[in-house]
């Protein structure tokens, strides 16, 4: 890590750099850092690679046109297993290649030479879309109730839901896989219930009289005959 991100705020948002081009990488590095951003540098895919594994990065500004693997590939390969903010930097304004690039799961595209102004508005807008969509995701509506996934925590408005240990964990098994259903055995495994299916079934029907309007007709919390239950938030 270099000076300029070591002086940086920790809770600033941290990029990866990614550019074969030493002179571009540094003055994207130290224009970014002075617009308030953490910056780490990275030559090409290999090196980025090596520095995604360790470090939890914000967002990656990446070239496409680099020796080995290019910008394009790496996304791709990025996107089977993680949702980092890409943004693409290229000298190539087809808009093929821009379709490209989006179809391989950047979140934008940018072609040089740009106003580094313009760069700083996409990164922070991209930083803007990411943050709303993981809020978004972290917190689960069930009517007037919400489920915050993060700190496992029901709400009926501002009041807080009691939950015992076990109606907790089965809330969470079901809310980590929405719409889609869950074994019995599964849930019994998850809520430490020690493989009692029957358990699973008692700790349903006290979830359900706290959160359903009519329990025996549940929209939230549903059976799947044969299988198990699934949660299905709004």
């Amino acid at each position: 890590m270099n000076a300029y991100t070591e002086a940086m705020d920790a809770t600033e948002p941290h990029l990866l750099v990614v550019d074969d081009d030493a002179r571009l990488r540094d003055l994207l590095r130290r224009y970014l850092t002075d617009q308030g951003f953490r910056v780490t540098t990275a030559g090409n895919a290999a090196e980025a690679r090596r520095k995604l594994d360790s470090i939890a990065f914000d967002l990656l500004v990446l070239d496409v046109m680099m020796p080995g693997e290019d910008g394009f590939a790496l996304t791709a390969s990025l996107r089977t297993s993680s949702r980092i903010p890409i943004l693409l930097l290229t000298a190539k304004a087809e808009s093929a290649d821009r379709i490209g690039g989006l179809e391989r799961g950047a979140d934008d595209y940018l072609t040089k030479p740009f106003e580094p102004r313009e760069l700083v508005l996409r990164i922070r807008n991209i930083l803007q879309r990411a943050a709303f969509e993981t809020e978004r995701l972290s917190v689960l509506r069930l009517g007037e109730y919400r489920l915050d996934l993060q700190r496992g925590e029901l709400r009926r408005g501002e009041e807080p839901v009691r939950l015992t240990s076990a109606e907790q964990s089965l809330l969470a098994a079901l809310a980590s896989r929405p719409g889609e259903a869950v074994s019995r055995q599964a849930l019994a495994e998850a809520t430490q219930l020690g493989g009692n299916l029957r358990a699973v079934d008692v700790q349903m029907t006290r979830l359900r009289r706290k959160i359903e309007r009519d329990p025996r007709f549940p929209r939230y919390l549903q059976t799947v005959r044969g299988t198990g239950y699934v949660l299905k938030p709004d």
